[in-house]
């Protein structure tokens, strides 16, 4: 009998043991609200809206610890809509995030799968789009330097270092996968970061070959970029740098970021189901400069905002867009908030274009005006 009950305790430690050297980790965020538009394609609009600053999405994330300060790691995360329940990222099971790999503690991770690119794992941080303080309808026109994270990188492999004092650096190849046309629909990337109290310094680059072009998607569908990708082109550079400094309970920051289109044929307008604008010149350039900054007014409430100013050519024209953002949002509880957010965006020098003022997520505007408001609620689990 005492042996019987020994054994049991024994299993019963080694059982919690091998438990606590893997964990897998269920969670999500639920963006759902309210926007009024003062025109879009012609008309003013209400609308229910999922994921005005932060995408829905779930996700499971794991890790199993190997030894010596080595784990195994991985992550699967799907968008979807929380209005009609349909899955995002063009109906992928796990659009937002899929990757498998290995970490170290000195050495830091490679990852192989669907990830996000260089620009948005370094530079993104220090724009308020794609972040909790304004997100989606805060990115820089036609989402151009992606970091509102209009697409993944599909067949990437990242490198991604430890932390080295603040210091930190990383890159990623994205594979076409197609025999006989390597460069065809690939992508690569390179970026880093230092922290250094309340101050974060970031540079990162990106570039696609054949980035959502018609010969790229004809030809290799199943290549580093797919159809998410908002420029059809032959070349997408785009490259960047950016600053933020906190005091106390406020932080500002600035960011600039340039792309530049080669061979391009088509813009669509990111997430906003506006027809696609055909191109007569194949050469497109967008330089953003954002200035922005957020100030916690208690633990609950924070208050943040941005200008962006992105001086573009686009069809042998030089469109200037200007675009203010501004958002409050009060906490409710740590895993709860309540938002309201608003964007004015103006563009000009049009002459000959299709071109309308254009919020991401929004609609596109019939004029060279938009107004956009959202009052909306962000729950996290």
């Amino acid at each position: 009998m005492k042996k019987t009950l020994m054994v049991a305790a024994l299993t019963g430690v080694f059982a919690t043991a091998a438990h606590a050297q893997s964990s897998v980790t269920l969670y999500g965020l639920i963006d759902a609200g309210i926007t009024y538009t003062n025109n879009q394609q012609g008309h003013s609009n209400f609308k229910a809206t999922s994921g005005s600053v932060n995408g829905s999405r779930w996700g499971l994330r794991g890790s199993e610890d190997l030894g010596g300060g080595l784990k195994a790691i991985f992550t699967l995360e799907n968008g979807f809509n929380i209005m009609n329940g349909n899955n995002l990222q063009g109906g992928r099971e796990f659009g937002r995030q899929a990757f498998v790999g290995l970490s170290s503690q000195q050495f830091g991770a490679v990852t192989l799968g669907r990830q996000y690119d260089s620009v948005v794992d370094y530079l993104g941080p220090l724009a308020l789009t794609g972040t909790q303080y304004g997100g989606t309808q805060f990115a820089h026109p036609f989402d151009n330097d992606n970091l509102d994270n209009s697409f993944r990188v599909n067949n990437s492999v990242k490198y991604t270092s430890a932390n080295y004092g603040g210091f930190k650096f990383g890159g990623m190849y994205g594979f076409s996968n197609e025999a006989g046309g390597f460069a065809n629909n690939r992508a690569y990337s390179v970026g880093a970061s230092y922290n250094y109290g309340p101050l974060n310094v970031a540079a990162a680059y990106m570039q696609l070959n054949n980035a959502n072009s018609a010969l790229a998607l004809t030809t290799n569908a199943g290549g580093a970029i797919s159809t998410d990708a908002p420029f059809s082109a032959g070349r997408q550079r785009t490259f960047g740098g950016g600053i933020s400094y906190a005091f106390g309970p406020a932080t500002v920051g600035f960011v600039f970021t340039q792309t530049m289109l080669d061979d391009a044929t088509q813009i669509t307008a990111a997430g906003t189901g506006g027809a696609a604008i055909a191109l007569t010149d194949p050469h497109v350039r967008f330089t953003n400069y954002e200035v922005n900054g957020r100030y916690n007014l208690t633990p609950a409430l924070s208050l943040a905002g941005a200008y962006t100013y992105t001086d573009s050519r686009i069809d042998g024209v030089k469109p200037k867009f200007h675009q203010v953002s501004l958002q409050t949002a009060y906490a409710l509880s740590k895993r709860t908030d309540v938002y309201l957010q608003g964007e004015y965006q103006h563009v000009t020098d049009t002459d000959g274009t299709n071109l309308g003022a254009t919020i991401t997520g929004v609609g596109v505007s019939s004029t060279e005006n938009q107004v956009s408001a959202t009052v909306g609620i962000r729950h996290r689990f």
